[in-house]
């Protein structure tokens, strides 16, 4: 699968990691420019790219930076993506890093709606609660006994379906949350968020969740 990342950070990284010792052929950007990508480029064989062009041919392009710097995108940063393309937004929301979003706070839109919002494009929320490490650490072959499962949210049923499955290869199980309007239950400070468990204990705590966000998450 050709795969394009915008964001070489923790969990951009490690995704790149996984992802080209899977075989997909991976594009990675960054907002520093693909200069500053060559030792991950050496590392992983992962082809570094402007931001501009790293959506190209994607059958998935994955969004792995902080929510202030969506907005920072180009315009039409996902022009010529492969025909019915899934983005996959791994984004949280923090206050404290990427200034009060008025959406978020006072409306009550969910960080990847306000996400897809700014992409012009659905999106499908996952990783967001992964420590990285464990993109590396914790892959099971599917089928494995309490093989780790991550949760899944999103309106476009085919984007899901393509983003579950890949997650599938990348060695972990995948609940389905349901859409992007459900997706506080996988936002900071829910009891599903950085949790790691097979899927009935995500299933459970995606469950307990509340739409009340806690007040060390609200600016």
């Amino acid at each position: 699968m050709k795969i394009g990342i915008i964001g070489a950070g923790n969990i951009g990284g490690n995704l790149t990691r996984r992802l080209t010792a899977l075989g997909h052929d991976v594009s990675v950007a960054n907002s520093r420019g693909p200069q500053t990508l060559t030792d991950l480029a050496e590392e992983t064989g992962a082809t570094p790219l402007p931001v501009t062009e790293v959506a190209r041919g994607a059958q998935v392009v994955v969004v792995a930076i902080p929510l202030k710097g969506v907005p920072k995108l180009p315009a039409g940063v996902l022009d010529g993506a492969a025909d019915g393309f899934a983005v996959l937004d791994t984004g949280n929301y923090y206050p404290g890093r990427d200034g009060r979003i008025a959406e978020i706070e006072d409306d009550g839109v969910t960080e990847s709606r306000w996400t897809e919002r700014q992409l012009g494009h659905p999106v499908i929320k996952a990783f967001n609660g992964t420590y990285a490490h464990d993109i590396l650490d914790k892959p099971q072959p599917h089928g494995a006994p309490g093989r780790v499962a991550l949760p899944v949210s999103g309106d476009d049923e085919a984007a899901k379906r393509t983003v579950r499955e890949l997650i599938d290869v990348i060695g972990f199980d995948t609940v389905d949350a349901g859409g992007l309007d459900d997706s506080w239950r996988q936002q900071p400070g829910s009891p599903v968020y950085g949790l790691v468990g097979d899927t009935a204990v995500i299933t459970k705590a995606l469950a307990e969740a509340s739409p009340e966000r806690p007040a060390d998450f609200r600016s």
